[in-house]
C-alpha cells in the first residue's frame, strides 16, 4: 500500500506535493481544457523556471510557471500543486499572479488595425506602422 504522507509506494503518481505541468494549469483555470494546456506545452508556451516544458513535467510549490495564452503571458508561482479542477476561489489560492496587467481596449486598438480590404500595406505605411509600435 502507498504511504501517502510521503508519496512513496506502487501507484504512477509523480510523488507528494507535486503535479503534472498540464493538468496543474488546467487545475487552476489557466486553461479551458487539459489538452488546450498540454499543446501549449508541447508548442513550447509553457516554461517551468525558466525551462522549457514537457506536458508530464512535474510541478513543485515555489516553481515558477510561464504561459502564453490568448495573447497574453501569465507568469504565476505556484503555492499548491493540484491535479483535480477546483473551482475558482480555491483556485485563486493555489498560485501567485505575478503578470503583467492586460493590455486596456483602448492600448489593443493602438497596436494599428488595418481597414479590411486595403491590402498589403505599403513601406510607406509599414514605416508608420513601426514607428506607431515604438521600433
Amino acid at each position: 500500500m502507498a504511504d501517502e504522507a510521503t508519496g512513496t509506494g506502487t501507484g504512477t503518481g509523480t510523488g507528494a506535493g507535486t503535479a503534472r505541468v498540464d493538468a496543474w494549469i488546467w487545475s487552476v483555470r489557466l486553461t479551458k481544457t487539459r489538452s488546450v494546456a498540454a499543446t501549449a506545452c508541447r508548442a513550447g508556451h509553457v516554461k517551468v523556471n525558466g525551462e522549457r516544458a514537457k506536458p508530464a513535467q512535474a510541478v513543485r510549490a515555489g516553481d515558477e510557471v510561464r504561459l502564453f495564452h490568448a495573447g497574453r503571458e501569465r507568469i504565476v508561482v505556484v503555492k499548491r500543486p493540484v491535479t483535480k479542477r477546483v473551482g475558482p476561489p480555491v483556485a485563486a489560492e493555489c498560485f501567485i499572479d505575478n503578470s503583467p496587467p492586460a493590455p486596456t481596449r483602448i492600448e489593443a486598438e493602438v497596436v494599428g488595425v488595418r481597414d479590411r480590404g486595403t491590402g498589403r500595406p505599403t513601406k510607406r505605411d509599414r514605416r508608420e506602422i513601426e514607428s506607431l509600435r515604438g521600433r
